[in-house]
């Protein structure tokens, strides 16, 4: 899975050992409480199979504590900080979730970057000594520190934890949006500058780092295969059961920098026969959306993860409808994979990271492809080309981008072996609050 040195990123060589009884602590952007996956919840299993893992919640911001109204989202933290719940808990065995107890200020606004970085340090220090008091509860010691893509809260961490090893996870191009793109294309380059090791989901991403970094690689992107499992026997959701096929559908988050609604609205005139359902929490410009008038596209909106296969499972065609620009083109599309494990047909705007799914996806490169390749595919579709999709799926595992990760980790040969770490003994109880 790793790049060959034509492409700009080095390649470790094969059969390098698992990496084994390290205690590594992990920040990034999405907190473990959220009831959505995400990437960094499925690598943190994986690793604590062999290691101790201390997984850091996203440090709350005073505003958001003070306020009457905060995001519902972000409750259990700030729940919790209130009740002076113990701030460690247990998730199993070898794995831990740490709620940060300081406030962090908000910070963005600050039109100068050399201004934001004073206060982002300062930020940086309350987290680290949060994230250094729940590693001494545990007798945490010589870590790797794993950054997932959180540019801000992780951009001192380095220097304040002294970390063994540094690992930056780049998968998604914060720089493209609006509230990041101030700071973050000054910051980001800086840190994956500094990273011990930057490990990127996608071949765009990679070849991006390696420009600035020498130490970064392609690990591929996992996907849960249990959650999405095409012998599910789950009944269908009543909310879809009485929509008539065909069915074209989508599921993430519907969001206007990634999304082309016009697309959607196409489809939908184009087709009126088609059903064009939509599952997935809306952003504003979604919500206030034309796309509510048409009456055969439907919205469904956010659902619990575990539902998702089910609502899949009525899809006849899966579409990701994205506009290629600067945040999508190198984004790995999770979703895909997820279409895939469950056999069905997708069609997908064509961007640079689309490539890897060459003849197993049906890739637009304009708006105008979209009805007449969802014509195709719907056309098309077999026993043979699920089994096909199903089995290309499956190459895409976390074992198999952990598995990277440890090669890309042993490859520094600064890694030394290990007597505490695994056995050694938390200083908190073994069932955490």
């Amino acid at each position: 899975m790793f790049l060959n040195d034509s492409m700009g990123v080095q390649s470790p060589a094969p059969a390098i050992p698992r990496v084994e009884g390290r205690d590594i602590v992990m920040v990034g952007l999405q907190p473990w409480y959220f009831k959505t996956g995400c990437n960094a919840k499925n690598i943190a299993r994986l690793l604590a199979a062999d290691n101790r893992v201390l997984y850091v919640n996203v440090p709350i911001k005073r505003r958001a504590f003070k306020s009457k109204n905060p995001d519902p989202k972000i409750l259990p933290h700030i729940t919790l900080l209130k009740q002076g719940e113990d701030t460690i808990k247990e998730i199993s065995h070898n794995l831990w979730e740490f709620y940060p107890e300081s406030l962090i200020e908000s910070v963005n606004w600050l039109p100068s970057t050399r201004a934001f970085k004073v206060v982002d340090q300062v930020n940086n220090r309350r987290f680290a000594r949060n994230i250094q008091q729940a590693m001494d509860r545990l007798g945490f010691r010589d870590i790797i520190l794993f950054n997932d893509n959180d540019i801000y809260n992780g951009f001192f961490l380095k220097e304040l934890l002294s970390p063994s090893i540094y690992i930056y996870y780049l998968r998604d191009f914060l720089q493209g949006f609006a509230y990041w793109k101030k700071h973050a294309s000054v910051l980001e380059p800086e840190l994956i500058r500094k990273a011990d090791i930057v490990m990127a989901n996608s071949v765009y991403f990679a070849e991006y780092s390696a420009g600035l970094n020498p130490r970064s690689y392609y690990m591929g992107q996992g996907c849960d295969f249990e959650s999405f499992d095409p012998d599910n026997t789950a009944p269908t959701p009543e909310d879809i059961a009485g929509i008539p096929h065909p069915i074209i559908g989508y599921i993430g988050a519907l969001d206007s920098e990634r999304l082309n609604g016009d697309i959607i609205a196409g489809l939908a005139k184009a087709q009126p026969s088609w059903n064009i359902v939509l599952v997935g929490p809306e952003d504003e410009r979604f919500r206030e959306s034309p796309l509510h008038q048409i009456p055969n596209v439907h919205f469904l909106g956010g659902k619990p993860f575990g539902l998702l296969s089910a609502y899949l499972k009525s899809f006849d065609v899966c579409i990701n409808p994205q506009w290629n620009n600067e945040i999508t083109k190198g984004n790995y599309p999770l979703k895909i994979d997820e279409y895939l494990a469950m056999g069905k047909a997708a069609v997908a705007t064509r961007t640079y990271a689309m490539k890897i799914f060459e003849g197993h996806v049906y890739l637009a490169e304009t708006p105008e492809e979209y009805e007449e390749l969802v014509k195709k595919a719907l056309a098309e579709d077999s026993p043979f080309k699920v089994e096909e999709r199903i089995r290309f799926a499956r190459t895409h595992s976390w074992e198999n981008c952990v598995a990277e990760m440890y090669r890309a980790i042993n490859l520094l040969n600064i890694s030394t072996p290990h007597t505490y770490g695994m056995d050694s003994n938390p200083k908190m109880p073994v069932h955490g609050k």
